[in-house]
């Protein structure tokens, strides 16, 4: 399955150094202008568009016309002033490369970002399917509906009740040849007025995922493309009930969720989270998904183990599940302030504060033990 990059630079070693490092990574790279890129944004699909901001005004445009694509793609902007990122992710930009690009600074950032694409490809791959469901709503309705489509990551289905975008449901079926129902957790990602609206499933056991992914693989005439490989050049430094920091040189961008897996001597922890504050090629803030009480229970059990030993690293895989949450701003977000949790308060403040102010701010807690660090 080939995967497609569009370049739009001016910057001849800029250009070359990414189609090298691209097609390291499986990209197919498109290189062009700023009025051509417009052009190919409106006539072809990619997973992959990066641009140069040495025209900030047609870069922007680029930018625009990626967003409102049918698939957005994950989109990397070419910066001189590093003054401008936040700037440049207001613009939409998903990643940033500082010029001069590095070929380490490239082949860092570019992990993430195909990794990103990868998995934005599969999840927009669907098993189209008719079966009735029952939607339970967190208000203890139970909805009847018909079952569209499904994937290992979520479904459509059109209710006979509309719902509404970000509520929590959760959707019971039984899947052809098997016995027993299937019952899945998750978020409506968007809703139509007519009843038909597409679910994020959420915190799924490895088990059901596992299920799903042999499911859609056996009921599917193409294999969904590949799941991308997990990024292990990563450190977990803070650690709260609800958010982490973890310094990487591949860090994804805000708003995508990822799911990490946390080890330790006989221990590991598996949640899902979205990211909430992105430090270009150093780290990123990860507000933990809604959790069961047995999950919070495990991080704070995971926790009181690293706290009991000074000095010991558990190790970290991130892998990524979706650019953009979809559902929103989990509640903590929303609120603004979480005083109980020193440190999802600063991941909450982090679109108002520098890196440097809010590297500033983490080292702070880390002196004053509110934090678990490493």
């Amino acid at each position: 399955m080939t995967f497609q990059a569009l370049l739009v630079s001016k910057d001849e070693q800029a250009t070359h150094l990414l189609t090298l490092a691209l097609a390291g990574f499986g990209m197919a790279v498109h290189s062009c202008g700023y009025p051509d890129g417009v052009c190919q944004l409106a006539e072809q699909k990619f997973d992959c568009v990066l641009v140069d901001y040495d025209d900030p005004h047609s870069a922007a445009l680029i930018l625009q016309n990626a967003e409102q694509a049918a698939i957005k793609p994950v989109t990397v902007a070419l910066l001189h002033d590093q003054s401008d990122v936040r700037g440049v992710f207001g613009a939409g930009a998903n990643f940033v490369l500082y010029k001069p690009i590095s070929e380490l600074q490239a082949e860092s950032t570019l992990r993430a970002a195909t990794a990103l694409a990868r998995r934005e490809r599969r999840r927009a791959f669907r098993v189209p399917v008719q079966l009735p469901v029952e939607i339970r709503t967190a208000n203890g309705t139970d909805i009847e509906g018909i079952l569209l489509d499904l994937s290992e990551d979520g479904l459509d289905v059109l209710s006979s009740q509309p719902l509404y975008r970000s509520a929590a449901i959760t959707a019971v079926f039984c899947l052809p040849d098997q016995e027993n129902s299937i019952e899945l957790r998750g978020e409506v990602a968007w809703a139509n007025p007519n009843g038909e609206c597409g679910m994020r499933f959420i915190d799924l056991p490895s088990s059901t995922r596992k299920f799903l992914k042999t499911w859609v693989q056996a009921n599917s005439p193409v294999l969904p493309p590949d799941e991308p490989e997990p990024v292990s050049q990563c450190k977990l430094t803070d650690l709260s009930l609800g958010a982490c920091y973890v310094e990487t040189e591949s860090p994804f961008p805000e708003h995508s969720t990822i799911s990490l897996q946390l080890r330790v001597a006989d221990m590991q922890v598996d949640a899902e989270g979205s990211v909430r504050v992105m430090h270009p090629q150093f780290g990123m803030g990860v507000e933990f998904a809604a959790a069961t009480e047995a999950q919070r229970k495990q991080v704070e059990s995971f926790i009181e183990f690293l706290t009991s030993r000074p000095g010991t690293t558990p190790e970290l895989l991130i892998t990524p599940r979706a650019l953009s949450s979809e559902a929103g701003t989990n509640q903590t977000h929303a609120a603004g302030s979480n005083p109980e949790d020193a440190l999802l308060d600063l991941l909450n403040r982090g679109d108002s504060l520098s890196q440097a102010a809010f590297i500033e701010e983490l080292q702070k807690q880390r002196n004053t033990s509110e934090t678990v660090s490493n």
